[in-house]
């Protein structure tokens, strides 16, 4: 038997302490220590294999998370705020309880105070003389207000530059490719031309809709968002209509809303039909959709084009906006100006509707304006909605009746 060396003795005794003295802290409930390189004889008594060279690690590299593709850095898909476990809505069910009504008033310092009220029924209000100019100086007692054919009392009217959120829809298809230049510049030029307390959020749309900035009113980030050019696929517009209204349901700051459509032709990629998406947004008390149809490639007289003026006309008209159609893109600019104006100079109105709101069913709205001076006036706003305690049934069911 050979004998240990002194030295030797004192290796072994210092290895076996550095293994075990570990253990012994953590089962005496000790703090276990920061884990410090073993020594090679640690390493050899221990049965383990060398320390790996300098700089290198026994563990495999932890993988890195894969890189988005450059357009969709930052996208995600606009779902709607009532989908369960943030699944898209379904066309199937297109209606939430809408919100309690929403006003503005002004604050003591100038400012806007928020001001709600569940029971009242607030529209927004353009008026245009017979030369399609907008009227502005009209009082409470000039309007009236019928609900399903009954005069409704008016309880409250404001005529102010309200602040408003608003959701930029672009088409982002593949016909749009040499467009979206001009277009961007147009929806960039609304946003400077509207109140500087406004907020807006971008999406673009082909097959799937994608919101590419979120609610905000810095420039230069609505102008990154409008930036991400896609151009291929086909063009899901009322899907893309229902979520841009979902998602100002869900985020909007501001209680008066407005959608702008800018596409250049029909829906041929949605699950929601033209119907359900209008009484989507009727049954969320929710936007005036503005829009803007690029339609002069086709000359606007291929079926096509007929339908897709058609859809958007529609959109437009039942929610209290405005349909434009272009004869060339040198158009679009100044159509973008004039819905700022538009919006910025409109009449809120508020009503407490006679009918009791448990009796559900779709509510047929229609407001007149006289003023002394103006001859024959020209009244926009929303066709009706949905009291908030219709059942979703029954919202589904009048979505599906034939128009």
């Amino acid at each position: 038997m050979r004998l240990c060396s002194n030295r030797s003795v004192f290796a072994l005794a210092s290895t076996f302490v550095l293994l075990i003295a570990p253990a012994l802290r953590a089962q005496n409930g000790g703090t276990p220590p920061v884990a410090t390189p073993k020594s090679a004889a640690a390493r050899a008594l221990a049965g383990e294999p060398p320390e790996p060279p300098s700089g290198q690690s026994q563990q495999p590299p932890a993988q890195k998370p894969e890189s988005q593709p450059p357009l969709n850095v930052d996208r995600d898909p606009v779902l709607s705020p009532d989908a369960e476990d943030n699944e898209p809505v379904s066309p199937e069910h297109p209606g939430a309880a809408v919100r309690g009504a929403q006003t503005l008033e002004k604050g003591a310092h100038g400012g806007f105070t928020l001001k709600r009220n569940v029971d009242e029924v607030v529209l927004n209000v353009t008026v245009l003389d017979e030369g399609g100019h907008l009227v502005t100086d009209l009082k409470k007692d000039d309007f009236k207000i019928f609900e399903d054919g009954v005069p409704q009392t008016i309880a409250s009217f404001q005529h102010q530059d309200i602040p408003v959120s608003m959701g930029i829809i672009i088409d982002n298809s593949g016909s749009m490719r040499d467009k979206r230049s001009a277009v961007n510049t147009a929806a960039l030029d609304l946003v400077k031309a509207s109140n500087r307390d406004d907020e807006a959020f971008v999406v673009n749309f082909s097959d799937e809709a994608f919101i590419d900035q979120d609610f905000t009113s810095d420039i230069g980030k609505l102008r990154e968002g409008l930036a991400h050019i896609d151009s291929k696929g086909g063009t899901a517009l009322y899907d893309a209509v229902v979520a841009s209204a979902d998602q100002l349901s869900k985020g909007a700051k501001r209680p008066k809303q407005a959608l702008l459509i800018i596409t250049d032709g029909e829906d041929n990629a949605s699950t929601f039909s033209l119907e359900q998406t209008i009484r989507r947004i009727q049954d969320l008390q929710g936007p005036i959709v503005y829009s803007i149809g690029l339609l002069f490639g086709d000359e606007g007289g291929g079926r096509e084009s007929r339908r897709a003026k058609r859809a958007l006309k529609l959109l437009s008209d039942e929610t209290g906006g405005m349909s434009f159609f272009p004869k060339s893109l040198a158009d679009v600019d100044p159509i973008a100006a004039e819905v700022a104006r538009d919006i910025r100079n409109q009449y809120t109105i508020g009503y407490h509707s006679t009918k009791p709101a448990s009796l559900g069913g779709y509510r047929v709205v229609k407001v007149e304006a006289h003023g002394t001076g103006h001859g024959k006036l020209i009244v926009r706003t929303r066709s009706g909605y949905y009291p908030k305690a219709a059942t979703p049934e029954a919202r589904t069911a009048q979505a599906q009746q034939p128009q």
